[in-house]
């Protein structure tokens, strides 16, 4: 009998419950009026939702990746011009170097077939000069037939053109005649700084190197002037120009930046890559910039027009950009904007926002997904 008594109150407890909660309000719902999406106060979809002012345009700065690259003009890549092997290297990287200096010495069969073409080049001529003299002798005394002579004059002239190619030939790697040892230098033909050997002693060398894309035997430049090679967008073009002022910024160096400038800006756009090639040129006579160093170019653009928000407060829909603005607390609206690009991290707006004005930071996403909703989208 206690127990049926039990049971009886507790189910007269949970109804009396459940009559309570049926009776609870419900809490009030967001609403959609045009574009505005309204929430009642104390709603907790508002705690999600974090709202900036927009900013007035401010100076802007373009970032372009890049690279240091040896300046070509004050660069020379060195080729062996005969086949032979290395028995002595005369310079390293490093080294300062005058033009026609020796930086390693070749036995080179290539070579001494070369002194020996000069020397009988050589040869030759002396017998065509002293055959001459000996018919124009003869024909001055009526001996010899005017047909001799010309001849004479004629193999003259032949052997003096090749004592005059095979001895140019070996003058201009800077060699001569008086001897055929088969000893080849090979010289630097400007002055500077060796930065790459690629050449061991005993190598064996071909003169037909450079046509199979294989690497110089030295490389030879001025290490105080770079070039930097910067990749460029579409968009970036009608920021670039020649002249232009440039300031690098590598990771070595996080505190300082080199200036630089625009000498060349590509007339036409990679069709793989879709990027317009732009170099420049900086001073680099602290020598701390290296050779294929990664840097980051920075232009500066000017104010741009409009304000500036945070890039994740602009969306997509579309094919058109939209912002949520906050009006008055819980209020929002979608307005569509016109944006002009990033810059430092933040997108510019040149239409569809006026500066101080309220934009959603944090929570677009859910207050276009509740617009949807509250459409019946």
């Amino acid at each position: 009998m206690r127990n049926l008594l039990w049971m009886m109150l507790l189910a007269a407890v949970l109804a009396a419950g459940c009559d309570q909660a049926e009776n609870k309000p419900e809490p009030p719902h967001a609403s959609l009026k045009g574009n505005t999406v309204a929430f009642p106060p104390g709603a907790a979809q508002l705690e999600t939702i974090r709202s900036e002012a927009a900013e007035a345009g401010k100076p802007a700065t373009l970032r372009i990746s890049g690279r240091l690259v040896w300046d070509e003009g004050k660069t020379v890549r060195v080729f062996p011009p005969f086949a032979g092997r290395v028995i002595r290297i005369l310079a390293n990287p490093g080294d300062t170097v005058k033009p026609g200096q020796a930086l390693a010495m070749l036995a080179s069969p290539e070579f001494g077939q070369a002194q020996a073409e000069a020397r009988r080049g050589g040869t030759d001529f002396a017998l065509a000069e002293n055959n001459l003299a000996r018919v124009r002798e003869l024909h001055a005394h009526g001996v010899a037939p005017r047909k001799d002579l010309q001849t004479a004059e004629a193999d003259y002239a032949r052997a003096q053109s090749e004592m005059q190619r095979a001895q140019t030939k070996i003058s201009l790697y800077g060699g001569n005649a008086a001897a055929v040892d088969q000893s080849f230098s090979l010289k630097s033909p400007i002055a500077g700084t060796v930065v790459e050997r690629n050449i061991n002693p005993g190598q064996e060398l071909r003169s037909d190197l450079v046509l199979a894309n294989a690497p110089a035997m030295f490389v030879i430049t001025d290490p105080g002037r770079l070039w930097v090679q910067l990749d460029a967008s579409e968009a970036d073009l009608a920021l670039l120009k020649r002249g232009q002022t440039l300031r690098l910024r590598s990771s070595s160096y996080p505190e300082q930046s080199f200036a630089a400038k625009v000498d060349v800006v590509s007339d036409f756009i990679d069709p793989l890559t879709r990027v317009i090639r732009v170099r420049g040129s900086v001073d680099n006579r602290e020598r701390k910039l290296k050779g294929e160093m990664f840097v980051t170019a920075e232009i500066d653009i000017g104010t741009k027009p409009g304000v500036q928000v945070p890039a994740k407060a602009v969306f997509l829909s579309g094919d058109k950009y939209f912002v949520f603005t906050e009006d008055a607390p819980g209020t929002f609206t979608r307005v569509e904007v016109k944006t002009g690009g990033t810059a430092d991290g933040g997108i510019s707006v040149v239409a569809g926002l006026a500066p101080g004005q309220k934009v959603v930071v944090e929570g677009s996403l859910l207050l276009q997904r509740l617009a949807r909703e509250l459409a019946g989208d």
